[in-house]
């Protein structure tokens, strides 16, 4: 960014509108107290060099090693797209180091010989073929960057489109620990460039998947009269479902039936009629964390990656590992 010279009070009152292009840089950049540990087991060519992941690629079907940072370019390409505002690009790729860290840390992939894997059903989707200019720009600006909160890397959750409100995870994710303290419901306003099938949808579904589904999620049916919306959280999303009076579980019955045609529980309408359930509602995504439609709309206003992922993850720090 170029600096401007400003006044003082100028720049005071361009700062708080989000108008001076010469933002300083959080308090909390880079606490050393609290900068989490890279996972041992991935390997680093010099002390302080970038960490190198084992990969399983479930199109090659086989295992290949390359750097994060070379890694975290297929993530972003996957999960955003690439003629996206560069802000927006940077904070999926801060999120997407976070993510990268924390399954190292906590966890093994299910591939052998694998550090994490391209499988979106235990780790990041993954496209190679998508990198361009601007997914490198925006990965070579935000090098060796991730979120931490008290000495660990936070859960980096996103979605695509939060309906207005994002949401806890133990609301929308069936999250079985206490909520994590960083995540709180947040206003988020999403870009209007997004399509208008994530910003309202419908989905109609038989008797019979919605049966199947209950059954899938925990809760066994012998057949559907009556389907509403039970416990909600704060941004209205649905915690469970009441199918006949039993309770369901919102969140795994939307994976049971399809998570890419009952986009998202924050549910607005339920129609039980002609051997069907129609469910009318709005969002794209469990609600969980960075909405990538409102970091789409808050880069397009000028704000930055770093201003992006504190509105959706509070009382985190973004540390430079290396």
């Amino acid at each position: 960014m170029k600096p401007m010279k400003c006044l003082a009070a100028l720049m005071l009152l361009a700062v708080a509108l989000g108008g001076c292009m010469n933002r300083a840089k959080p308090e909390r950049w880079t606490p050393t107290e609290d900068v989490p540990e890279i996972p041992r087991k991935l390997e680093r060519a010099e002390s302080g060099g970038v960490p190198t992941l084992s990969v399983y690629d479930t199109g090659r079907e086989a295992v290949s090693d390359m750097d994060i940072e070379t890694y975290v370019e297929g993530v972003v390409a996957g999960e955003m797209k690439n003629d996206w505002p560069l802000e927006a690009l940077k904070a999926q790729a801060i999120l997407a180091r976070t993510f990268t860290l924390r399954f190292c840390a906590d966890k093994s992939s299910k591939y052998k010989g694998a550090d994490i894997s391209t499988d979106v059903t235990e780790a990041q989707a993954y496209d190679a073929k998508s990198v361009n200019d601007a997914i490198r720009q925006a990965v070579k600006e935000t090098r060796g960057m991730a979120m931490a909160y008290q000495g660990e890397y936070p859960y980096a959750w996103f979605h695509a489109h939060a309906g207005g409100m994002t949401e806890l995870p133990t609301v929308s994710l069936d999250y079985g620990k206490a909520d994590p303290a960083y995540l709180r419901p947040v206003e988020s306003r999403e870009s209007d460039s997004a399509p208008e099938s994530v910003k309202a949808w419908t989905a109609r579904f038989t008797i019979k998947q919605v049966a199947d589904a209950c059954r899938e999620a925990g809760t066994k049916v012998k057949t559907v009269e009556s389907v509403a919306v039970g416990e909600k959280g704060q941004s209205g999303r649905a915690k469970t479902l009441k199918v006949n009076g039993q309770e369901v579980s919102a969140p795994s019955f939307r994976i049971a039936i399809g998570a890419n045609r009952l986009k998202s529980t924050l549910i607005d309408d339920i129609e039980v009629d002609d051997g069907h359930v129609t469910f009318t509602g709005r969002g794209f995504g469990h609600g969980v964390g960075m909405s990538q439609w409102g970091a789409y709309a808050m880069a397009e206003q000028g704000q930055s990656a770093e201003e992006i992922i504190r509105h959706y993850f509070q009382d985190i720090d973004i540390v430079k590992l290396w």
